[in-house]
């Protein structure tokens, strides 16, 4: 009985999977014309001529409501597509098609085995009159072709990194920003630029690079969608520098009859209007540098003899300088205003750039076109008015890719900072401080000589017994132990073996020549601490303890200041 019912059910169980494979195969047909009926329903939902019915594609893009308020009353709008293709903008284009006309933009993409490095060496020859150091090549489109363009769009390569690293130093992303910016410009670069509108739009997750697209200049941002109104002649003169630090900026930028010179002035109205300049510098967490700031006003003073335009100092200080420091820095000629200071997340409490972060103050001085921010170990030896000409972020190189951030020119910018500050806690510098960061947010720089921030560093290739400084420096910029801690005698950072590369007497020479020019009044300020009395005894004992070879040693200390500390 058994065995009858299990070979009923084995059979039952074979009837009903045939009867499940009929009813699958039969299935098939239907399921296939469903499908090709969806994917049928997007192509022509994608294809769709203007007067489809679809409320949404009709819909202008946001970033179209923008730009198209610069051009009421033009019949058609001519937008040049950067890095696009036209279909993966067809939602977007779609709805203004009769407002339009799109012209796709070609170039040749840059080699792909140039690296960063190449277009931002560490080392150049600066002094090669006859053979300047030439920058790989960034290809651009023939401008020619492409006139009278009134909107760039340009998808954005973001390139390898993550979060706000990623693209930074990506080429291509570069080489697509300078396509936007040269498109924009020389399409529109006629003698009143003011009456022609540009817009520019960047589609993608990284966004335009802030270095050539100021954020003053954004009109919207939504989503991955930038609109830019930019101004043409700022952006001109971007256009000009070369591609990277692997030349020497110009003095100026030129291009028919427009020109960037220190002594450029523009007429509106017939009213003469100058622009206003500063130098600056930022004192913070204790009054160590009170002196060098002193010192460094003096310095600039001294090579500003014949001064055409003004152009002030000014001095950002938080609460650690007291009323009589601040006192000698007015007295100096600094233009005191008062800040909180900003710590740097990622350096150690007890480190000495904690509190570098204030640095980022200077973008907040606003009241000012164009700024030279100068460290306070620092002395003018030469007039670098001429530097003010020099766009954003202009600065000597330090090492590797990077720029040292001792002296910079920057242009103020109240959005920059705070884009600057919305960061702090997600880029992570190399080292900590201010120079780290900075050179994640301005990737793209502009070089300046180096002898306009003279580092007083002598390595074995360079060394020599006296450690000269060459004449045609234009600023000294004092590493190590600063002249106003040690005898002015002789440079004491010869009593430190590992401080000799920083060791100049021509230096020190230097530096107090411009003390004995200071106002007896200011030079008290510059007295010696016991705490670095000490320190220079014990180093000196030091040195005589191991003979060091230089023998500054031996030299009898005649400095004043040795019998009077200050307070």
């Amino acid at each position: 009985m058994s065995s009858k019912f299990s070979a009923y059910s084995q059979s039952h169980s074979i009837s009903k999977q045939r009867c499940f494979l009929i009813l699958f195969l039969v299935s098939i047909p239907f399921l296939m014309f469903v499908l090709s009926m969806k994917y049928q329903r997007v192509d022509v939902h994608l294809n769709t001529k203007p007067n489809s019915p679809k409320k949404y594609l009709n819909t202008k893009p946001a970033w179209f409501e923008v730009i198209a308020k610069g051009f009421n009353g033009k019949t058609k709008i001519k937008i040049g597509l950067v890095n696009v293709n036209s279909r993966s903008m067809d939602k977007q284009l779609h709805a203004v098609r009769p407002q339009v006309d799109i012209v796709p933009i070609h170039f040749d993409r840059l080699d792909e085995n140039l690296k960063w490095s190449d277009f931002f060496p560490e080392w150049i020859d600066e002094e090669n009159k006859w053979d300047e150091p030439k920058c790989p090549d960034m290809p651009m489109p023939s401008l020619e072709n492409y006139k009278d363009l009134d909107v760039v769009i340009a998808m954005v390569p973001c390139g390898e990194g993550l979060g706000e690293e990623k693209g930074i130093r990506d080429l291509f992303r570069l080489q697509v920003n300078l396509v936007v910016a040269n498109l924009a410009v020389e399409t529109k670069w006629q003698e009143k630029l003011e009456s022609r509108n540009m817009y520019v739009v960047f589609v993608g997750s990284c966004g335009p690079m802030s270095e050539i697209f100021r954020c003053d200049d954004l009109l919207m941002h939504q989503g991955d969608y930038w609109v830019y109104k930019p101004n043409l002649k700022r952006l001109k003169q971007k256009t000009l520098m070369p591609v990277g630090s692997c030349q020497i900026s110009p003095g100026y930028a030129e291009s028919g009859k427009e020109t960037w010179r220190m002594s450029q002035i523009s007429y509106s109205n017939k009213i003469v209007q100058v622009p206003k300049l500063a130098y600056v510098t930022v004192l913070h967490s204790s009054e160590d540098y009170v002196c060098g700031a002193i010192a460094l006003a003096q310095s600039i003073l001294l090579t500003r003899k014949t001064i055409f335009y003004p152009i002030d100092l000014v001095l950002l200080a938080d609460d650690s300088i007291g009323s009589k420091s601040i006192r000698g820095l007015t007295d100096a000629g600094w233009k005191i205003k008062r800040v909180q200071r900003i710590e740097s997340p990622f350096a150690k409490k007890t480190a000495y750039n904690r509190w570098n972060y204030s640095k980022l103050r200077i973008w907040q001085l606003t009241m000012y076109d164009k700024i030279i921010f100068i460290d306070s170990d620092f002395l003018v030896l030469k007039n670098i008015d001429g530097f003010f000409a020099y766009p954003q972020l202009s600065a000597a190189p330090n090492e590797n890719v990077i720029f040292n951030s001792g002296l910079i020119v920057v242009e103020p910018s109240q959005c920059m900072f705070e884009n600057m500050m919305n960061k702090t806690s997600k880029v992570k510098p190399y080292n900590g401080g201010d120079q780290g960061f900075l050179n994640e947010i301005f990737t793209w720089w502009h070089r300046l000589p180096s002898k306009l921030n003279h580092m007083k560093s002598f390595t074995q290739m360079d060394d020599n017994d006296k450690h000269e400084v060459p004449k045609d420096v234009y600023a000294l910029h004092y590493l190590g132990l600063k002249p106003w801690t040690c005898y002015r005698d002789y440079d004491c950072n010869w009593d430190m073996q590992d401080h000799h590369i920083f060791a100049s007497d021509s230096a020190n020479e230097v530096w107090w020549r411009v003390y004995d020019t200071m106002p007896k009044n200011l030079q008290q300020y510059c007295a010696l601490t016991k705490e670095s009395n000490e320190r220079n005894v014990k180093h000196r004992k030091r040195a005589r303890n191991a003979s060091f070879p230089d023998g500054h040693w031996r030299i009898e200390i005649k400095d004043p200041r040795k019998m009077k500390y200050l307070d």
